[in-house]
This record gives C-alpha cells, structure tokens and sequence, in this order.
C-alpha cells in the first residue's frame, strides 16, 4: 500500500488525476487546491463545471484551513457518525476557484477508510473525490465496473484494491448553516 501511496502523491503534486479507491467507491482524485487538476476531473467526467464535487481529508483538524468557520456542530456529527459523513460547509476557503460552488459552499469529508486516509495524509492537502464516471451514468460500485473511458483518461490507476467488490455505503450528506441551521441532503 505505501507504494501505491507514494505513486498517487507524486501524480498529484505533478498536477495530475488519479483514479483511487475511498471510504465510500472508486473515486476521480487531484489536488484540491489546483484549478488546472479540477479542470481536469470536470472534462474527464464530461461534468458542467457548476456542479459540486467535495474534498477528502484525514483529520478534522484541517477543516479550519478550507472554511472560514466551522459550525459547531459539525465536530458532533464528525465524531458520532458511523458511516462516511460529507458535510457542506459555508464560506469555503483555500482551494480552487472553480471547485468552490457559486454559493461559496464546498463539501467535506473527514475519510476514516485507510488508503484514503494514508493518501490525504502524505500528500498534506485536500483531494478532490467524485465518482469515477461519466455525468449521468450510474457510478460504479467496485473497480471492475469503471469504464475504461475513464481508466484511460487519468495519470495514474492505484492498483490497491482492485479485487475489492464488497457494495459500497454512500456517505451521508448533511449541509450546515449559520446559526445552526442544516439540512439533510442524503441519510
């Protein structure tokens, strides 16, 4: 697994796409903080750029670096969640323009799965994550179902997992606003 990890941080300091596998399915990876990367992902996934894709990172403790404030609440339903928890955070900061939604919103993920986990850690940035297809096709549900459109696309495949074909669990989606206010997008 540390080869791997190696390989997929130097593709992403390079600027490029990888594709790799996360707490939740295969997902489309790059440096959260390059505009040029995003791009990228938003062209291989034939995605409007106006729709959202979040970020992954390792520890709570980053969030403070990519919003202006951290509601309160969400250190709550980061440390009680039991599945993967995207959360929706006001007033993003640090991080590519065009990865930002018009809102100034970004969505955030503390991953606890461990390549992902490792991945964010070394690279010492947030990564894009976003299912590895093309806009309005199913997402697959374990490498083998990827198109090879996509495979073909990215600067590197992380070969760790492959074989994995256990369903996935969709994280949960939650957006927070000020005064506590949320609302729950997916349980």
């Amino acid at each position: 697994m540390q080869e791997e990890i190696k390989k997929a941080v130097e593709v992403l300091r390079a600027g490029g796409v990888i594709l790799y596998p996360t707490d939740t399915i295969w997902g489309l990876g790059c440096d959260a903080t390059n505009e040029n990367a995003v791009k990228r992902i938003f062209e291989i996934k034939r995605r409007a750029d106006t729709k959202a894709m979040l970020v992954l990172i390792d520890n709570p403790a980053k969030l403070q670096s990519y919003v202006e404030e951290v509601p309160d609440m969400a250190w709550d339903l980061i440390e009680l969640s039991e599945k993967p928890l995207t959360i929706i955070y006001p007033n993003a900061k640090n991080l590519a323009k065009n990865l930002i939604a018009p809102d100034k919103t970004i969505g955030i993920r503390v991953t606890g799965e461990n390549f992902s986990r490792n991945l964010c850690a070394q690279f010492r940035n947030p990564i894009v994550s976003t299912s590895a297809n093309i806009s309005g096709v199913a997402a697959p549900a374990n490498f083998s179902q990827i198109s090879e459109d996509i495979k073909s696309a990215v600067d590197y495949v992380v070969n760790f997992r492959r074989d994995d074909l256990s369903k996935p669990t969709p994280s949960s989606i939650i957006k927070l606003g000020k005064g506590g206010l949320f609302q729950l997008i997916r349980e």
